[in-house]
């Protein structure tokens, strides 16, 4: 996978000393990862939002349905970027794991519905039981959301990696 393997040299370049104290590889590769990925989610769904749907309210599916279209937007962004997320993980943060491809991509799609409903939950608690305001609400679910995440792929999806 000569593509993966240029990605992996690419990152740990940016591996400096002063970070092997407190981070190790694996983990790095995969913030790096996790986050180009949330990167070229926002940029598709900026794209796709004020450009291709051109910020209409609904779309409309003939007279079947409308769906909003920041819901579309995400629809649309969600299954492209659920896929580059894998390759990322499964080829560079944890190339080593002996699961099956097949295997890590169904428990993959596990860890990320339970991402989503996680980040449901949070805001829940945090807004509407706690009474805390939506945008500290949803900085501290991200963090939830990136140690539940980063979690799952290494003891469950990607299960068997060795550290780097």
């Amino acid at each position: 996978m000569g593509e993966a393997r240029f990605l992996t040299r690419l990152i740990d370049r940016f591996y400096f000393p002063f970070l092997r104290r407190w981070v190790p590889l694996q983990t790095f590769r995969y913030a790096v990862c996790g986050g180009t990925n949330m990167a070229f989610d926002l940029f598709l769904y900026f794209i796709l939002y004020n450009f291709v749907l051109e910020k209409e309210g609904v779309v409309h599916f003939g007279n079947l349905f409308a769906i909003s279209s920041y819901n579309v937007a995400w629809m649309i962004v969600f299954p492209i970027t659920f896929f580059t997320g894998f390759w990322l993980n499964r080829h560079v943060a944890f190339h080593s794991s002996p699961l099956k491809g097949h295997v890590q991509l169904f428990r993959y799609l596990l860890s990320v519905c339970g991402s989503i409903l996680l980040n449901y939950l949070c805001m829940k608690f945090f807004v509407d039981l706690l009474g805390l305001y939506p945008t500290p609400s949803n900085a501290l679910t991200k963090g939830i959301s990136i140690v539940y995440s980063y979690l799952m792929q290494k003891h469950f999806s990607f299960r068997g990696c060795a550290e780097q």
